[in-house]
């Protein structure tokens, strides 16, 4: 039995070598320096955004959108928490989980939110690292029964100036993009039917495997 996440599948798509390593092995990549910031901004804006859900109105980044905040408390805590969230377990005992920051909800169906901290503006390509993770996000309540749109809205807060008084201002933009749950299945069918078969070939592109050849 394999207990999966949106994360540890992205090491998948990178390199089935790691990924395969990492669960059968127990042998992990090096970890880097995790910045503190987006888990902080995360933590603030999950508080700011829920005194809105309570009041049954739309904070003003998303006062365009003709959508309400998912307001089912209990359940969105749940959802958001790492060590439990939203899960589906396959006829074989294999688990995939991921946490969520919040929810939209259009009429009976209803809409991943996240937000994403980064360092500059975006590029034209930038929300394109984020589909994999929405797509998965859709699937998962699709399995345990909700309706789902077929798109996600991920909320980039990047900072933009430091104001008279020393604090550093935000500029925020919203991006749409097109989900598709298929995908996200095949995806954990596919880790999967890797971490049950024979070590695969890494990545060409894998640096991780390139620096632990050096050493062989």
């Amino acid at each position: 039995m394999y207990k999966l996440s949106p994360s540890s599948l992205n090491i998948f798509v990178e390199c089935p070598r790691c990924f395969w390593l990492q669960f059968n092995k127990g042998i992990k990549r090096p970890l880097g320096i995790f910045p503190s910031l987006p888990s902080g901004m995360d933590a603030i804006l999950k508080v700011y955004f829920d005194k809105y859900m309570r009041k049954k109105e739309l904070p003003p980044v998303l006062a365009n959108l003709k959508l309400k905040l998912f307001d089912d408390e209990a359940l969105l805590k749940e959802w958001r928490s790492n060590f439990k969230g939203i899960r589906y377990e396959d006829k074989k005992g294999n688990i995939l989980h991921g946490a969520v920051d919040n929810i939209l909800v259009n009429d009976k169906k209803l809409i991943v939110l996240d937000y994403k901290t980064r360092g500059f503006p975006l590029k034209e390509n930038t929300h394109e690292h984020y589909i994999s993770q929405m797509n998965l996000y859709n699937f998962l309540l699709r399995k345990n029964g909700y309706k789902t749109e077929n798109y996600s809205y991920l909320l980039f807060y990047y900072p933009n100036k430091v104001n008279s008084k020393g604090d550093v201002v935000f500029d925020t933009k919203l991006i749409k993009i097109k989900t598709d749950a298929k995908k996200a299945e095949k995806l954990f069918n596919d880790a999967i039917a890797c971490l049950e078969g024979e070590i695969p070939e890494c990545s060409d592109a894998c640096e991780y495997c390139k620096y632990a050849n050096g050493f062989q």
